[in-house]
Parts: C-alpha cells; sequence; structure tokens
C-alpha cells in the first residue's frame, strides 16, 4: 500500500467538554494510565521539541521519568545537542502519541533543570549499566567507530570497580513546565475532537474546542 492511500479510520467514542478535567496535569495523568493499561508501547514517551543555534526546530523522543504540577521531568546529559539548546532558549515543546487509542497530547512551556538532588536520586534508581553508560557516552559528539564506544565502557567499568556509580557532573533533569496542553482524541473523517488549555495570570486554566 502506499503512503498516499495508508488511511486509518478512528471509530471512537470522542471527547467532550465535559469529559475533562479542570486540571490538564490530572487529564494528563488519566489519559496516561489509560495508554499504560492498554499496554501502549512506552506510554511516557515524549517527543520534545528545541530550537537549535541555526535558528531551526529540532526534535527527539525521550522518557518522561515523573510528571507533576511542577512539569514533566526527563533526564539526559547536559553536553547534550538538547541540553545545550535548552540552556539557551528554555522554551520547548511536546507532543504525546498514544495512537493505540487515537490520542495525542501536545505542550508548550518553558523548561529549566532539576535540582542536584532530584537528578540524584533518580541516577541511583537506574541499572548499573545504565549509570556506566552516562559516563562512558559523550552525547551528540561524533565518534570514530563503535569500538571507541565499547572502550570508553570498559574504561567507566574500571574506575568504578567494587563501589558506587556517582552521577556524572554534566547528567542530570530537566523539567519542562507547560503553560498550554492540547488534547486530540481521534473522530471518524478526520473530524477529531481537540480541547486546548491555557494558564491565565491567576493560575487557572481556559478551555477552549479547536476545530479539527
Amino acid at each position: 500500500m502506499s503512503l498516499r492511500d495508508r488511511r486509518v479510520q478512528y471509530e471512537t467514542a470522542g471527547l467532550d467538554r465535559t469529559d475533562l478535567n479542570p486540571d490538564p496535569m490530572s487529564q494528563w495523568k488519566a489519559w496516561y494510565d489509560q495508554a499504560a493499561e492498554a499496554s501502549v508501547a512506552e506510554p511516557n514517551a515524549m517527543t520534545i521539541s528545541t530550537i537549535g543555534h541555526d535558528g531551526g526546530p529540532d526534535s527527539r523522543v525521550v522518557l518522561v521519568r515523573g510528571a507533576t504540577d511542577e512539569g514533566f521531568v526527563f533526564f539526559t546529559n547536559y553536553n547534550s545537542a538538547k541540553s545545550q539548546q535548552l540552556a539557551q532558549s528554555s522554551h520547548a515543546a511536546a507532543v504525546f502519541a498514544w495512537l493505540d487509542l487515537h490520542r495525542q497530547v501536545r505542550v508548550r512551556g518553558v523548561v529549566r533543570k532539576c535540582s542536584d538532588a532530584q537528578s540524584d536520586d533518580y541516577f541511583a534508581s537506574r541499572p548499573r549499566e545504565s549509570q556506566i553508560g552516562a559516563w562512558a557516552s559523550p552525547q551528540s559528539e561524533i565518534i570514530t567507530d563503535r569500538d571507541e564506544l565499547a572502550r570508553r565502557v570498559a574504561d567507566a567499568e574500571h574506575a568504578f570497580t567494587g563501589r558506587e556509580v556517582t552521577r556524572p557532573p554534566h547528567w542530570g533533569g530537566w523539567v519542562l513546565k507547560p503553560r498550554e496542553f492540547e488534547f486530540w482524541q481521534g473522530r471518524p473523517s478526520r473530524l477529531h475532537d481537540r480541547f486546548r488549555y491555557v494558564q491565565q495570570p491567576d493560575t487557572k486554566w481556559a478551555i477552549n474546542r479547536l476545530a479539527p
């Protein structure tokens, strides 16, 4: 089947204004729980978009490790391309796509670094192999080949022989604080349901239906 002719008809009950929680993070958590219960692969996967050094957009998928009133938390190398871009411009956008449920959530907001304590706590919970990888990989930098990466891993393993792996100073968390959400539910004939939450000066959220 050609790309032009590939179509999926979204047969869902749809989304009404009365279905929505007045708090968008609570609404997101409800949809996340439903995605996890439906065995959607990586329901915490978030595509985050930043502004590149050339002024153009840049996107990649990260895994969210926390969702609170403060925002969505993810962890990465602070020397990576995305971290450098976030340090230059704290504005970011993100998308959660739960296609098995014909759902999507878009987020726009600002990003800040997590506290050292929060980064330390999460790093300590990671498998040892992932901890070693955080030391070994110069994320986003050019490397010669896979053998170079293997050598870096071996060096890191040797450095931490017989002791716990501490968090690298160049690795930690970011928090995306949403100022706008959009919840999208697929409907037949591409007449989808879309609702946008926009934060108001009094911290409440204005909710409006958008045309599909």
